[in-house]
């Protein structure tokens, strides 16, 4: 499966435009219906807002979801996906809440304002890139623990765990391209004495 981008977490932004507060949420998602849970809590949390406008995208099927919740066509909910897409993300969902302030924005000063309110949601977020990544082993001395993490983050890898006993284990996630070179590095510069044991795979932040 190809890499994609996603948000790392759950996260929320705001900014005042003309005295109307628009809020940005938004929230890592892999189905509709786990989009859907979110939206409606959101909907629930601001049940005040003039609108709660959202978007999503999914990798599932290039699922694609947005809602103007009253706002005149075109100008809320499709600013917010553009945004989403231009950032080629998937698998997140964006919900830009408002209240109004007493002064309208006109069309184009709707569309910038939830553009916007986008685009610091998923800033918030913190926008990641995802691959398919070997989860690799291994148990070292003391003496060498320093010299496996720099070699780990030298080849962009992450460290999942690390249990400290009469040795160091670590467990990291490299991406797959990378596990028999990063493999063989470690031989290298153990002479033969520490290696990799891949114990599984998964999508991971690289």
């Amino acid at each position: 499966m190809e890499e994609y981008k996603t948000v790392e977490f759950a996260a929320d932004d705001f900014f005042i435009e003309k005295k109307s507060r628009f809020i940005g949420y938004v929230r890592p998602v892999k189905t509709q219906e786990e989009a859907v849970e979110f939206i409606n809590e959101i909907k629930s949390k601001h049940w005040d807002a003039t609108h709660n406008v959202y978007a999503y995208v999914l990798r599932e099927n290039n699922i694609q979801r947005y809602s103007d919740d009253g706002e005149p066509g075109g100008t809320a909910g499709m600013p917010v996906l553009d945004v989403i897409l231009k950032e080629g993300v998937t698998d997140v969902c964006v919900v830009a809440t408002r209240y109004f302030g007493g002064t309208l924005l006109g069309a184009g000063g709707l569309v910038r304002a939830y553009s916007h309110t986008s685009k610091i949601a998923l800033d918030a977020g913190h926008i990641i890139t995802m691959a398919e990544c070997d989860i690799l082993e291994c148990a070292v001395d003391y003496s060498f623990y320093e010299r496996v993490n720099n070699l780990i983050e030298d080849f962009g890898a992450n460290v999942v765990n690390t249990e400290f006993s009469d040795s160091v284990r670590i467990t990291a996630s490299v991406k797959s391209d990378k596990a028999a070179e990063l493999g063989a590095k470690l031989v290298d510069i153990s002479a033969g004495k520490y290696a990799f044991q891949k114990i599984g795979s998964k999508f991971d932040k690289i």
